[in-house]
């Protein structure tokens, strides 16, 4: 078995159950998605991928807010992708998304979707879920468009919040198999400067997330 398909398995055993009301649970916690979304900005008739798209929640308001917008999804859970498409299709988004099983290390663009460039791409909330989560942000670093940009946010360190609650929360994220990254800024600083492009990333809500990016000339 692939590391790919371990971690599929994983994914799967997680949120079997849990996808039914993942996204009831999580709109208290995963602080900073709707901000990033409005923000997206697409140029007119731009595509737009969510790397690790979950439920879909993000791309049907990301469909809702950039109504010329063409939508693209990958998750390696199979299970998840049954309610994204679930949820898609619930908000008439049928004939302007589409999502495909991958995994966000080495997922191809042209065979999955027919293109090989996208002018905005999310990653919301996934990094800390993905081993290999330093060579997914580059493999899709290589697929952003000429003025396209990376808009990435997820859990932070929780520097400035008190001792005790970091050590509950992180167990806590522990039980999903989720890591907050630590060296994200540091990460994002080294692609833009392999890359040649601008790269960002700042705490928020007392390092409870983190927000970051790249954007390509």
């Amino acid at each position: 078995m692939t590391m790919s398909d371990a971690h599929s398995k994983l994914m799967d055993s997680i949120y079997r159950y849990q996808r039914h009301f993942y996204d009831f649970t999580r709109k208290y916690f995963l602080v900073g998605r709707d901000e990033m979304i409005a923000g997206l900005a697409p140029p007119q008739g731009g595509a737009v991928l969510e790397i690790g798209c979950g439920t879909g929640r993000n791309l049907v308001l990301a469909g809702r807010a950039w109504p010329e917008a063409r939508l693209f999804g990958i998750d390696i859970s199979a299970a998840m992708l049954d309610t994204a498409r679930g949820a898609i299709a619930k908000a008439g988004l049928d004939g302007r998304a589409i999502l495909a099983e991958g995994d966000a290390c080495d997922f191809d663009p042209a065979g999955l979707f027919g293109r090989e460039t996208f002018d905005r791409i999310v990653i919301s909330y996934a990094l800390s879920m993905i081993p290999d989560w330093a060579t997914a942000l580059a493999h899709a670093a290589r697929y952003l468009a000429p003025g396209g940009r990376i808009e990435i946010i997820d859990f932070g360190q929780q520097d400035r919040l008190p001792t005790l609650w970091k050590r509950a929360f992180f167990g806590w994220l522990a039980h999903f198999h989720v890591v907050p990254r630590a060296d994200l800024g540091r990460v994002i600083a080294g692609l833009a400067r392999e890359t040649g492009m601008a790269g960002h990333c700042r705490s928020m809500a007392r390092g409870y997330a983190i927000r970051g990016g790249l954007a390509r000339g």
